[in-house]
């Protein structure tokens, strides 16, 4: 062989072990969980390695894995609500590198809004239409559960005046029952006044998540408005201690405390307390009716001008209510994750200073009760079988709540009074309403793979009250002798489909069934001359939603049910003072359709933007009204079904934050209800005056702004100053339909709009906290509901200790 050919055949050969050896040569990976600072997971985080396409998404349990060419990289993982982390990693040839990443939370409150990531972002990414809100950047403040709320898109509380007052939620149009509220999944219908959703604290939850319209079955609800599921936190350190006071105008005193401990050996205990009290001796403006009084006692009423308005201060609103939870149990078994029994104590007294109109005044009338309530909660995930999740829950409810209307006086807005014939202010009563309430849930989750998810879940609640007078007298507006039962049961299940991260749909269906006993009026006004009735409903739903995410952060939802909403206890049976009950209320059904479209995305800088927009559609027979009816000289309120109303409308909401020094958003809401009842009830071929007419007494047109900005390190590292303004614009709208009589002579809760300001210094990170506020500083004259004002400006001091260890 020549020179030349030995050449040529050690080049072939160089080239071919070249080749061998380049084959063999293997990519590494690296894997690992991400977890946030206080382990909780974070799903559908981003991660990725800077300046390549290699990237992927977290799943459901925080896991992530890329596999990339060996060598040296830049690790980023971002999810929205945390700060971004990066960090240098060398990849092994041929090796698998293990990298966990815990994630702090961002120093700015983008969390007390519309955010993505770890639970939130679980909310955000399902097929409903569904939105959340973590509490964490509001716990500083003096503000309760409602008020959060209303930072979301379609939401509004109305409330009938000052702290503990009777209120109603609005979500899209739909308000008071057709909107259900959950603690930790768990209905809170029949849990009493002190439970209500403006009269808890926000320090008791760590997020709060809103369903619109079509609700997932795993709340086995009967919701058409939507549910509000208030989660408290599961994921707590080994030891903490959450304890805050304030005060503020009109002698109003709040505090709260939350302690508790999670040893090594699993178990955990946890204990609840908070209080409110309140005078709520704001000044209101109204005409009064005066009198005189000569020496023989008779009494000489004034001619009444109502032009004539007096700026007079409300003297009968006291309230106040103590609430104590606790609870005991194991976590971190083999046989359970979380096994916790409860117990909670709360306690009430209010004085009413009202009716349903603000000129009708009282001045001895009150209500007080307490209730006591155990609970049970059991959770496990994989139980028996990979992918079998259960969750079962129970509580029930005993509670006792006794109206007093005794007094023979006539009282004004001066507080002046005179002794009158009769007994009784409204109407002359001493009774006791003993209720008990029994809520009973499973819910069965099975994960076939990572594509398929069944879910099946079973609600049971059994409400009864007994009611009886101390003096042998009944309210007009019920009969004490008659039992007042209601029972339902709701039964649903669902299939979840997801092939791919960019969408998944879930078809679903449910079965209702009621019964209930109680008294229906044979009179024309709808009180008075009682028999016991009994009714029996039952009926099927289903429905359908979808998500798609065609680009990076921008996603799509459409949902629709066919629903039903079965009569709650306030208004089949009323609550024998204020409101009538009504026992032959036939269930709500209603077609819902939901379109939601939002986008997020993170510039260079630190920048950032949020926006969302949502239509939504609801068509519904057997709507049940609240409207209000007299019966003599007593006026009340009364629930009553109001045959075909049709809501459309939509809410957008904008959200931009700049790194950890600002972040600003904005909510605006436009939602249309009218009649769509063409004929008048009866069987009569007359057309309505009311068809296509707006719905009365429904606000329809509000939006709110709310602005932070945030001065860290302040004096010291890990201190934070921050500045807060938020306000809330609402159109006028109408006592009674719009389309009778002249505008000049109608009666509108008006166009208002109010503004709120504070500062809060934070210490250490957040373990000592002070802040001041000033709501409605330019004292506004605020309604939300027609002639009932709510208070002007008022001032609040808080401070907040927070420990922990993880």
């Amino acid at each position: 062989m020549t020179f030349y050919g030995l050449r040529r055949l050690a080049a072939v050969s160089v080239l071919i072990l070249t080749g061998i050896f380049t084959a063999k040569a293997q990519p590494g990976s690296i894997f690992g969980k991400i977890s946030s600072t206080e382990g909780e997971i974070i799903d559908y985080a981003t991660v990725l390695l800077k300046g390549t396409e290699y990237n992927c998404y977290t799943d459901r349990h925080g896991h992530y894995r890329l596999e990339a060419p060996a060598g040296e990289y830049t690790l980023i993982v971002s999810a929205l609500g945390f700060e971004k982390y990066e960090q240098t990693v060398d990849i092994p040839e041929g090796e698998a590198l293990k990298h966990n990443v815990r994630l702090r939370h961002e120093a700015t409150r983008l969390e007390a809004s519309v955010v993505t990531g770890n639970a939130i972002g679980r909310v955000k990414r399902s097929a409903f239409n569904a939105v959340a809100v973590e509490t964490k950047g509001l716990r500083n403040s003096a503000k309760n559960l409602g008020d959060a709320l209303t930072r979301l898109p379609g939401m509004k509380l109305r409330e009938s005046g000052g702290v503990g007052s009777d209120m109603q939620l609005m979500l899209d149009g739909f308000s008071g029952k057709h909107v259900k509220v959950f603690i930790d999944g768990v209905p809170q219908e029949g849990a009493g006044t002190a439970f209500d959703i403006n009269n808890i604290p926000v320090n008791f939850a760590e997020r709060i998540e809103v369903y619109k319209g079509v609700v997932p079955v795993s709340f086995g609800t009967d919701a058409i408005g939507g549910v509000i599921n208030i989660v408290t936190d599961k994921a707590r350190p080994k030891w903490h201690v959450d304890a805050s006071y304030s005060y503020g105008s009109f002698n109003t005193h709040k505090s709260y405390v939350n302690f508790g401990q999670t040893l090594e050996n699993g178990f955990t205990y946890e204990v609840n307390a908070f209080q409110n009290y309140s005078d709520n001796s704001y000044y209101i403006d109204n005409w009064v009716r005066e009198f005189e009084t000569d020496e023989n006692g008779n009494v000489h009423k004034l001619p009444v001008d109502k032009n004539d308005i007096k700026h007079v201060r409300r003297f009968h609103d006291t309230f106040h209510n103590e609430v104590v939870m606790a609870k005991l149990g194991v976590a971190g078994k083999d046989w359970a994750d979380r096994l916790i029994f409860g117990v909670s104590y709360s306690n009430f007294y209010k004085d009413i200073q009202t009716g349903v109109y603000q000129e009708i005044v009282f001045g001895q009338k009150h209500r007080k009760g307490w209730s006591v309530s155990p609970s049970l909660e059991y959770v496990k995930r994989n139980l028996f079988v990979k992918g079998l999740d259960v969750t079962v829950a129970a509580n029930f409810n005993y509670n006792i709540t006794r109206n007093i209307d005794t007094s023979a006086r006539y009282y004004n807005w001066y507080g002046e009074y005179y002794i009158k014939d009769t007994k009784g202010e409204q109407s002359y009563q001493n009774s006791e309403s003993k209720n008990t309430n029994i809520n009973a849930s499973v819910n069965i989750n099975y994960r076939l793979g990572k594509a398929h998810t069944f879910t099946f879940n079973h609600i049971t609640s059994d409400f009864r009250r007994k009611s009886r007078s101390y003096i042998g007298t009944s309210s007009v507006l019920t009969a004490f002798d008659i039992p007042k039962v209601t029972r339902k049961n709701i039964t649903g299940l669902s299939y979840r489909l997801a092939l791919s991260r960019k969408w998944n749909v879930s078809v679903f269906g449910k079965y209702y069934n009621q019964y209930n006993q109680g008294p229906v009026s044979q009179s024309s006004d709808g009180v008075g001359d009682y028999i016991s009735m009994e009714r029996t409903t039952d009926s099927f739903g289903y429905g359908i939603a979808g998500t798609y995410i065609p680009l990076r952060g921008f996603q799509i939802k459409l949902s629709y049910e066919k629903a039903y909403r079965l009569p709650t206890t306030d208004e089949l049976f009323g609550d024998e003072d204020l409101e009538a009950g009504k026992t032959d209320l036939r269930p709500e059904k209603s077609d819902n359709v939901n379109l939601n479209l939002s986008y997020g995305h993170d510039f260079e800088g630190g920048h950032r933007i949020y926006a969302e927009g949502s239509f939504i559609f609801r068509n519904t027979k057997d709507y049940i009204k609240r409207g209000l009816g007299k019966h003599g000289s007593t006026q009340f309120g009364i629930y009553e079904n109001h045959g075909h109303v049709r809501t459309m409308g939509y809410n957008i909401s904008l959200r931009y934050s700049y790194s950890k020094w600002f972040d600003a958003g904005v909510t605006y809401n436009d939602i249309d209800t009218r009649d769509f009842e063409k004929t008048w009830t009866g069987g009569s071929l007359q057309e309505s005056m009311h068809y296509k007419v707006r719905l009365p007494n429904i606000p329809y047109r509000y939006a709110g702004f709310d602005a932070n900005f945030y001065w860290n390190d302040l004096f010291a590292k890990g201190n934070t100053l921050t500045v807060s303004y938020d306000n809330f614009w609402q159109h006028e709208f109408p006592l009674y339909w719009e389309n009778i009589g002249h505008k000049d002579s109608k009666n509108y809760v008006p166009t208002q709009f109010s503004h709120n300001i504070s500062l809060t210094y934070s210490i250490s990170d957040g373990r000592y906290n002070i802040s001041f506020e000033c709501r409605n500083f330019t004292d506004e004259k605020l309604y939300d509901n027609f002639s009932l004002q709510k208070a002007g400006r008022a001032f609040y001091l808080k401070i907040r200790v927070h420990f922990g260890s993880n």
